[in-house]
């Protein structure tokens, strides 16, 4: 059986989209069976409309089919992303996660290999702290955190050994060298999933 990874984001203008894109790239080069998700948007219409890149966005939907509780059971192990919204992940994606509390309860999400991406549009507008936010939930399910690290001298170049992220200065759309790093982590996170599950069954 393949090791299955799970990519669920939230984007509002394609960024965070394109990073997930690479990332599950970077799975699928290992053999994993990967599914990408999204999570619904909860901002109201008028607000979005006064984003014409958010609008844009929306109008081009759906991208991919919305993530379910069942997908996290699917998943070995997992991928998070979210663009950063006042050094935290966006409501979006954080009420997705906050859904998790029953499996969380059952034990379901112990154990699983999981890492976190982000953009922002800013260089210093909270890119690290929303990693480490996203990074928190995994604590407390008892899931192993994989870190992207500087295990890649192209990483050196993105500078950034939390998780993939981009800065989207003048809303450019992610460049060749963020793209990299987050096939990079695919393959790292897939790889990484497919030891921990081996190890898991030997150990039963």
């Amino acid at each position: 059986m393949s090791t299955r990874i799970l990519v669920v984001y939230y984007s509002s203008t394609g960024n965070t989209a394109a990073l997930a894109g690479s990332l599950a790239a970077g799975a699928r080069e290992t053999g994993a069976e990967v599914r990408v998700r999204t999570v619904p948007e909860t901002v109201p219409a008028d607000a979005i409309a006064r984003n014409p890149r958010w609008q844009a966005w929306v109008d081009a939907g759906p991208h991919h089919e919305l993530a379910t509780l069942g997908d996290l059971e699917w998943a070995d192990g997992l991928a998070v992303g979210s663009p950063t919204r006042f050094g935290g992940p966006a409501a979006q994606l954080k009420s997705y996660l906050d859904s998790t509390g029953g499996l969380w309860a059952q034990g379901k999400l112990a154990d699983k290999v999981a890492t976190s991406f982000t953009t922002a549009s800013t260089a210093h507008g909270g890119l690290e702290s929303t990693l480490l936010a996203i990074n928190n939930v995994f604590y407390h399910w008892g899931a192993i955190v994989v870190p992207l690290g500087y295990t890649d001298p192209h990483l050196k170049e993105s500078g950034n050994p939390y998780g993939g992220s981009f800065v989207s200065r003048k809303s450019a759309a992610p460049d060749e060298v963020a793209l990299d790093a987050l096939r990079l982590q695919g393959r790292r996170l897939a790889t990484i999933t497919t030891h921990v599950a081996t190890g898991l069954k030997r150990a039963e």
